[in-house]
């Protein structure tokens, strides 16, 4: 059966809270409960019929990632990539949360075999995005 966004959401809002320690203040990374929560006028993706956004990992507008219920959005230096994450795997990140750096690279495979990147704030704000993209991709 197939899931609704709203259900995709939901499940991946409540893994997001069960791993991310409170408060959900971080420099770069947030979770949304809902589309108009949002806060980044300048970041422009377009969503399509009923696409929710999970989390964003956003540095500046020309470098951030968006998690939304149908696919991943980063943009690395104002060239932006994105894909469905229907089928894909997560590559990992690797250790990180004692890294200087305020944010690491993940990665994940998409379906055909190509490879795209995302932005993950390091410390305890990493859960967000790392537990975003594998409950989404768990329940896909």
């Amino acid at each position: 059966m197939k899931k609704t966004d709203k259900s995709k959401h939901n499940i991946c809002i409540a893994a997001i809270k069960r791993s991310t320690i409170k408060p959900y203040d971080y420099k770069f990374t947030k979770f949304y409960e809902s589309n108009e929560e949002f806060p980044y006028n300048d970041i422009d993706i377009n969503l399509r019929e009923n696409e929710l956004i999970i989390c964003s990992t956003v540095v500046n507008a020309n470098n951030y990632s968006v998690l939304t219920t149908q696919r991943l959005i980063t943009n690395k230096n104002n060239i932006v990539a994105t894909g469905e994450l229907t089928n894909s795997k997560d590559k990992g990140s690797g250790m990180f949360k004692s890294m200087k750096d305020d944010f690491v690279f993940g990665s994940l495979t998409l379906e055909n075999g190509s490879d795209l990147e995302y932005f993950i704030e390091t410390g305890k704000a990493s859960m967000i995005m790392i537990n975003g993209i594998k409950t989404l991709i768990g329940i896909q």
